[in-house]
């Protein structure tokens, strides 16, 4: 996902193999700063994560924790977290305390174990190395200073960033691959629904999956629908597919059930 370069410096590009110094801990003294005045877009994985540490449903953590916005060149919806205000024209993370950091680490979002490199496109697809990633430049940041050294790949692994991106890295490609798309072709606000749905409610698109015809208007085999039934990551997969063939109708498994498809036009 992409992160804003606050310091309004060119990025400095980075590929996997880069290394930089970098350190973070309680106790040194910029601690937490990097939690606020920001902007955190949210992926789909990012959801299910935060919504099952805070025991809620995926409709009662987009409520309280997120704001919707549409992502710039694609008109596809997407959400941010939902910043508290701590000083003016300086929100702050709802889940940052200042001694204690961050209270839901062990399931912070893709940003912030990004920090402090930022992604410079949404693709995360393995044969694109150079110009993938860049420094978030902010002058308070004393991290830089500290002597333990990584490259990009070995941070990316140490914070559990590469899981992150591949689970969501089907998305990531449905939305570059929407960038590509003249913007005068334009989405119906349906289709934006579901997509929004399919990307961020898991629990309602569970419903949908599981409460509506739709397995009975769709040809998906039964090992599919057994997984993902249970199995979060896998739904979030299927939904991933499912939006590929509503965005581009590509994918088999989606092919109609004819018969079916028949009673609904009578």
């Amino acid at each position: 996902m992409e992160t804003e370069n606050n310091a309004g410096i060119p990025p400095v590009k980075l590929s996997a193999n880069s290394r930089f110094s970098f350190r973070c801990y309680p106790g040194i003294s910029c601690f937490t700063r990097c939690c606020r005045g920001i902007n955190i877009m949210l992926t789909p994985y990012d959801i299910i994560r935060l919504k099952n540490r805070l025991e809620l449903t995926s409709e009662e953590f987009l409520a309280m924790y997120t704001v919707p916005q549409v992502l710039e060149k694609t008109d596809l919806p997407v959400v941010t977290l939902r910043m508290l205000d701590d000083q003016p024209g300086e929100p702050v993370c709802p889940f940052v305390r200042e001694e204690r950091g961050c209270i839901i680490y062990e399931d912070r979002p893709t940003t912030c174990r990004y920090y402090p490199l930022g992604v410079a496109s949404l693709s995360h697809k393995p044969e694109v190395e150079e110009g993938f990633y860049f420094f978030v430049n902010e002058p308070h940041c004393r991290g830089f200073e500290e002597e333990t050294e990584w490259s990009v790949d070995e941070w990316r692994r140490d914070q559990g960033v590469d899981i992150y991106d591949r689970i969501n890295a089907p998305w990531t490609e449905l939305i570059v691959r929407k960038r590509s798309i003249p913007a005068n072709i334009r989405l119906t606000q349906k289709t934006k629904n579901m997509f929004f749905t399919a990307s961020y409610d898991i629990d309602r698109f569970r419903r949908f999956v599981f409460e509506s015809s739709f397995l009975k208007l769709y040809q998906v085999d039964e090992k599919t629908v057994e997984k993902i039934r249970e199995d979060e990551p896998a739904l979030l997969d299927f939904s991933f597919r499912w939006l590929k063939w509503l965005l581009f109708q590509e994918g088999e498994e989606f092919s109609l059930n004819q018969e079916e498809a028949e009673k609904r036009r009578k």
